[in-house]
């Protein structure tokens, strides 16, 4: 039995739902792995897969600019209804989904000796490999990060298989223009498929080279049978692209990349080479961080299906914790994570399987600095500074500022905000590119850079504010109107409406993020920030999610934007502004759950995390452990009882461990504040902190605590732990040990 936490999870049954097969990705190409070895199916997906609709027309933003002024004038005398009206009239949009490519099909006749051998299928978080057997059958599958390929070795004496490509997956449209390729190649066969979307001149491809050991490979028109091997290596990659693919040159890619172990006996060898490389990438990252929280061994070996039986095991948390920063890692890469992060087996994908940025999209990204996974910043980082051309768009346009406003949705391709309606109204919400550069902000402190990029696109949005921020109230307080908080509205006026505290805290802190990095124009910036109204607290003594007076709270909500002070940012804290701690910690206790939704529950728990508060904590986590969220694949639901695949929770969790034993800020260090009591040993390893250190904490049933802290920068931090709070000089290169009680 394990005595350190399990990384990886097994069945001992295939997947017969796609939701439950297991994954792998590269944060490119995704592959879901069912794992049978009679009908094993590999469904193929790629971030840049978006269906389109041949509209570009509706994708452009609400020209509303010259509207405005009235829209403020109305809002400011009192009429709450006002910006039900400020739109072009078009209904509403979504943007373009995401969509699967095609699953590879390998069936396989059923002997006799083999129908009730043990089975067993796992993903190995280290690698990244799926692996399923069954008597002397075996499967691996691996996306490398190296190649950006999808890799697959079946072995298994006299094996007989058919294998094709397929895009008769739920929901594909009836007017998809598929056509198929096979040929015979020297290895074996080569396999395409084309699909050209109805009306449009996209198409993707698929190529799939098969690579044959023995026996024999004959066209069987879509795909091959062969028969007779001992061993066939897949290796398949699929484009989006117009016109036509140049198959020829994709087979040659392909075929370039078997030549890694010329000499090797058989492609076995090709494989372990390519696995090789791709280890040097993808376990480099996973191994960077740990969590041991003294499981049972015993619970530690179960598989996946059986440990989400017990929802209060500790070798739960350990193992969602490893899935979570996994699966992070393998949806990251040429974009972040979308809703279903880069895998899904339906067409038909809830919400388009968009990025959502108004909650969903920061919230899985939630852990990346601290869990060091540098890599999710950098796709993060690609799909902003990729649209920030279409932010400018949706400033100008509907706003008529410089600067630049994100969307609440997109599809990772067109970051025009055109997805909005009555009761939705999006396009009003202007803080976006604050609460989406923020996960930058928090990379650059942590890796001790200031990268350029991020430098100038704060101060795009700091341009934004000196624009926007024209309005007065009686007292000569800025307003910020119209606002909106995503994606609630006031108990007693409409969904638009005034000084929202999300846009109030985006606003100061993009302008003095800005003003920190641009000394230029530090103290104009400073200025602006100085004049916007502090937070409101209300009559039930909680902090509102509206400062504008006389604006009433909506409690049974699922999104807490108005919480943002608290967390990501550190506006509000219980060390330097106490009394809005408690007033914010009021505003949690009073918030409902609403629909249930994952990202509802964990969003809670980081922001109790960040107000001291444990048993709040482990509340909000079990909500989500009890609630039955988790598939098979230990990838997330959005709902209870497993239903809408969604990777919030699936990715977000591990943000909620972290943050509940460490937190960090350029300045300070905050060890233990929110421990549950549930919790009662562990061992967290390899975290990052915000002033450039690296930092791994044990804790004890005694109540003792150990951390060692590895700086690579020399200053003062001031420590927080459960005892109080000293200075801590921090010198780079010298490992500082510190002991706490823990309670």
């Amino acid at each position: 039995m394990s005595a350190t936490p399990v990384h990886g999870t097994w069945e001992p049954e295939p997947a017969a739902r796609w939701e439950d097969a297991f994954l792998s990705g590269n944060g490119h190409h995704g592959a879901l792995v069912h794992g049978d070895p009679h009908a094993d199916r590999v469904i193929v997906t790629h971030h840049a897969l978006v269906r389109p609709d041949g509209d570009d027309e509706h994708r452009r933003p609400p020209a509303l600019a010259d509207r405005l002024p009235a829209l403020q004038d109305r809002l400011l005398a009192g009429d709450t209804t006002a910006a039900e009206d400020f739109t072009d009239g078009r209904p509403l949009q979504w943007v373009r989904p995401f969509h699967p490519a095609f699953q590879l099909r390998l069936d396989r006749p059923s002997p006799d000796d083999t129908g009730t051998a043990p089975y067993r299928r796992a993903v190995d978080f280290t690698t990244g490999e799926t692996t399923a057997t069954r008597a002397d059958w075996t499967s691996r599958v691996f996306v490398s990060r190296a190649d950006d390929v999808i890799v697959q070795h079946v072995t298994a004496p006299h094996l007989t298989l058919d294998l094709s490509l397929d895009p008769r997956l739920p929901g594909a449209p009836a007017g998809l223009g598929i056509g198929h390729g096979t040929v015979l190649t020297s290895e074996g066969a080569l396999l395409t498929l084309r699909a050209r979307y109805p009306g449009s001149d996209l198409a993707y491809t698929g190529v799939t080279l098969v690579a044959v050991t023995g026996g024999t490979t004959r066209l069987t028109p879509p795909g091959v049978l062969v028969e007779g091997a001992t061993e066939v290596l897949l290796l398949t990659r699929v484009h989006r692209h117009t016109g036509e693919l140049d198959t020829g040159a994709e087979s040659r890619a392909l075929r370039d990349l078997l030549d890694a172990a010329p000499y090797a006996s058989s492609y076995a060898g090709s494989y372990d080479d390519l696995l090789a490389r791709h280890l040097n990438r993808h376990r480099t990252a996973y191994d960077r961080v740990t969590l041991d929280l003294a499981a049972d061994p015993a619970e530690r070996a179960l598989p996946g299906s059986d440990l989400l039986a017990r929802p209060h095991s500790a070798a739960l948390l350990e193992r969602l914790f490893a899935a979570g920063r996994y699966h992070l890692l393998s949806a990251s890469g040429l974009l972040p994570p979308r809703l279903t992060g880069l895998w899904t087996g339906d067409w038909n994908t809830a919400w388009s399987g968009a990025f959502t940025t108004n909650a969903n999209l920061n919230l899985q990204t939630a852990s990346a600095a601290a869990a060091a996974l540098p890599e999710v910043t950098e796709a993060h980082a690609a799909l902003v500074h990729r649209q920030l051309p279409d932010w400018r768009d949706n400033a100008r346009e509907i706003f008529g500022t410089r600067g630049v406003v994100a969307p609440s949705h997109t599809d990772g391709e067109c970051g025009h905000t055109y997805h909005f309606s009555r009761e939705y109204p999006l396009h009003l919400w202007t803080a976006g590119a604050d609460w989406l550069l923020k996960p930058l902000v928090d990379h650059d402190d942590t890796y001790g850079t200031r990268d350029p990029r991020t430098t100038a696109a704060l101060s795009e949005v700091a341009a934004f504010y000196e624009d926007f921020l024209t309005r007065t109230d009686d007292a000569g307080h800025l307003v910020v109107v119209p606002s909106y908080s995503p994606e609630n509205r006031p108990a007693n006026a409409s969904w638009g409406a005034l000084d929202a505290a999300m846009d109030l805290s985006a606003a100061r802190h993009a302008l003095l993020t800005a003003a920190d990095r641009h000394p230029e124009h530090a103290d104009r910036r400073r200025a602006l920030a100085g004049r916007l109204p502090a937070h409101r607290v209300n009559a039930d003594g909680a902090l509102a999610e509206w400062a504008w007076p006389g604006l009433a709270d909506t409690y049974d909500h699922r999104h807490l934007s108005h919480l943002y002070g608290v967390w990501p940012l550190d506006e509000i804290n219980p060390y330097d502004t106490p009394d809005l701690a408690r007033a914010a910690h009021r505003a949690l206790t009073l918030r409902g759950a609403e629909n249930d939704s994952a990202h509802g529950h964990l969003h809670h728990a980081l922001v109790a995390a960040r107000l001291r508060d444990g048993d709040r904590v482990a509340h909000a986590l079990g909500r989500v452990l009890d609630g039955d969220y988790f598939h098979a694949s230990l990838m997330s639901a959005h709902y209870p009882h497993r239903d809408v695949y969604n990777a919030d929770a699936a990715h977000a969790l591990p943000a909620v461990l972290i943050e509940m034993l460490v937190q960090s800020t350029p300045g300070r260090l905050v060890l233990l504040p929110a421990l549950p009591a549930s919790c009662r040993q562990g061992e967290l390893r390899g975290v990052r902190t915000r002033f450039g250190a690296s930092l791994d904490l044990a804790w004890t049933p005694d109540g003792s605590a150990t951390a060692v802290l590895r700086p690579d920068r020399t200053h003062r931090i001031e420590l927080r732990t459960p005892s109080g709070a000293e200075p801590l000089d921090l010198v780079a290169g010298e490992d500082r040990v510190i002991s706490v009680k823990a309670r």
